[in-house]
């Protein structure tokens, strides 16, 4: 049987994906081992839907080959979103008003990653007036909630996944009301033709990734302990497949009813009366989310938190955040050292980007949390002065044989115990600039893998709840990211900006739990230290050091700096390390970037 071009082609970005960077789980690859020839039709089947550029998309991202454009570009973690994303910008829409379109499907087609029921962090530059604006829609604590809520009779934290699946892990939803005030800012369009593409894609029917299908097989156990998901994820007892055609009538009537009504028919009304009754009456695990709780969520505008590098800024999201703080003390440690001599496969380029990163987990874990709760160092963490004095801890040329968190200038008393919050690596990143220069940035999460497990009006629920520290305290002494109401949980999440002379000069992000952080701070080094084009820089093998053990990703060319690092003192761990950059670099042109990890693509025009 002769196949078309674009199956062939699609074929190719599908074996591509699974095992350019040779570092999927091993879910993903039992998957696409058991793609066989008619199954692969299927699939490719599927993503003959996309548009030729957006297979043009896909065969550059599988060479390592940017993708150009001169008017707008877009770069997210499926294609069917990029393609609704660029329907708005064809139309004369802003990058706000694409982002609507973009994570409207993104919660369709990767529903474990992001969508209604999950927060959101956004870095906004506005072309008109030359400012950064950082928008927090990162979920809350309901007000009910107590900071021993995950400490069992005993005073001992709950084991992670009895914490995260029901109701308890569940907080407050962010993304739809921060989707709702960056259109209010920055949108062009009519608010509800933008849901169309995702109404139509949920009504009618949508392909199953790969990707979707591998994870929903590699978690039978939970994701069908509730009625809801057994029915989407499991029809007739089998979880669904790869080339599958799924559709999700109640999303698309969700959808329907937020672009009738805006955000009021989420966070008001029936859709919130059935969020807070799934939660509530989660079976063996009950959670605290009230009505109250809904009505009262606020999107929050906080200062863009920006450190020098390299003569650039690179600008992202405060607190609730770590991402910006933490990307920026590395860097700003790594700004007193030459790393572009170096190269990416020196040794001593990965010692100091490594001890730089440990050095920076040590303050995250000691002070950062969220800034309306818990008084923190946030100017300090970034002093010059400061990171001055902790990068002279890297003038040696082994491993730091121990590493303890500094003493930023503060004008509070510093008695604060480390944090054990756990993060896994879940969430997607959307990076966007349209034809009038505006760009932004934002990482969008549910948390955990099908968060809460809670399916309900055809969107899982976060488990939001479980990034914070499920102690309290530790020797007696506080946590700063422990559990309190109405607080939003520390989170690693890191949309960045570059900016040189008041432009921006990349935008980028990726999913990945604590990682977030190296894996952007590792892609801003490629670019800008060791030249790299945007889709070299995102496709960069990962090392990965945030607590000592360093961290290299499996099949791939960082295996082979597993005993140089050993000789320098590291420990090392070969592992599949799964992020999921999205990037674009502004110049002449604008060059697009997407992870080979993942299932996304860079598009522009």
């Amino acid at each position: 049987m002769s196949l078309a071009p674009k199956t062939i082609l699609t074929r190719l970005f599908l074996a591509s994906a699974l095992t350019l960077a040779g570092s999927l789980t091993a879910l993903a690859q039992q998957a696409a081992d058991t793609v066989a020839p008619e199954s692969g039709n299927t699939v490719a089947q599927g993503f003959d839907t996309l548009s030729p550029k957006a297979l043009s998309a896909i065969e550059a991202k599988t060479l390592g080959k940017p993708v150009e454009a001169k008017n707008w570009m877009i770069a997210a973690a499926n294609p069917l979103a990029v393609e609704a994303g660029a329907r708005v910008l064809r139309s004369g829409g802003s990058a706000a008003d694409a982002l609507v379109a973009v994570q409207s499907v993104l919660g369709l087609v990767e529903p474990q990653s992001s969508g209604l029921g999950g927060g959101a962090f956004l870095v906004w530059y506005d072309a008109a007036t030359g400012k950064l604006t950082t928008l927090d829609g990162r979920e809350t604590a309901p007000l009910a909630a107590r900071p021993t809520a995950f400490l069992n009779d005993e005073g001992e934290p709950l084991k992670f996944f009895d914490a995260v699946v029901g109701g308890l892990s569940v907080g407050t939803p962010g993304t739809p009301k921060l989707l709702e005030e960056a259109h209010k800012r920055w949108g062009k369009l009519d608010w509800a033709p933008l849901f169309q593409d995702a109404i139509d894609l949920a009504d009618k029917g949508f392909t199953v990734s790969p990707r979707l299908a591998s994870l929903v097989a590699g978690d039978p156990e939970r994701l069908q302990r509730f009625r809801a998901n057994r029915a989407y994820f499991f029809p007739n007892g089998a979880p669904i497949k790869a080339g599958e055609t799924l559709r999700n009538p109640d999303y698309a009537a969700t959808l329907q009813a937020i672009a009738a009504n805006g955000t009021k028919a989420f966070y008001y009304g029936e859709i919130a009366r059935d969020i807070v009754k799934t939660v509530q009456t989660a079976p063996g695990n009950p959670g605290f989310l009230s009505d109250k709780d809904l009505s009262l969520y606020e999107v929050i505008e906080r200062e863009p938190v920006c450190v020098d590098y390299r003569d650039h800024d690179v600008c992202g999201m405060g607190p609730p955040s770590s991402g910006a703080l933490t990307v920026g003390q590395i860097l700003g440690m790594l700004d007193h050292y030459g790393l572009a001599p170096l190269g990416p496969l020196d040794p001593q380029s990965w010692r100091l980007i490594g001890d730089a990163s440990r050095l920076a987990f040590a303050d995250r874990g000691r002070y950062m949390a969220d800034v309306d709760f818990v008084p923190m160092p946030l100017k300090g963490l970034v002093d010059e002065d400061y990171l001055d004095d902790r990068a002279d801890l890297l003038e040696g040329d082994v491993a730091l044989p121990e590493v303890t968190p500094g003493t930023p200038p503060w004008d509070h008393a510093m008695l604060l115990s480390d944090d054990e919050a756990i993060e896994f690596p879940s969430t997607s990143h959307i990076s966007i600039v349209d034809a009038d220069g505006n760009a932004l940035s934002m990482t969008t999460t549910i948390e955990n893998g099908f968060g809460s497990r809670l399916f309900v009006r055809g969107f899982l629920l976060n488990n939001e709840l479980t990034d914070f520290s499920f102690r309290t305290h530790k020797d007696g002494v506080p946590i700063a990211n422990r559990l309190e109401p109405g607080k939003r949980p520390r989170s690693s999440m890191a949309p960045t900006i570059v900016m040189k002379d008041g432009k921006p000069k990349l935008v980028i992000g990726s999913p990945g739990g604590s990682r977030i952080i190296g894996y952007v701070a590792e892609a801003i080094i490629a670019h800008l230290d060791w030249g790299m084009n945007v889709q070299q820089a995102v496709s960069l093998p990962h090392m990965i050091n945030r607590f000592g053990t360093y961290d290299l990703e499996a099949g791939t060319k960082a295996e082979t700096l597993a005993a140089p690092l050993e000789a320098l003192g590291y420990k090392v761990n070969i592992r599949d390390l799964n992020s999921g950059l999205h990037a674009i670099a502004i110049g002449e042109t604008l060059q697009g970037g997407a992870d080979p990890r993942r299932e996304g693509i860079a598009l522009g025009e």
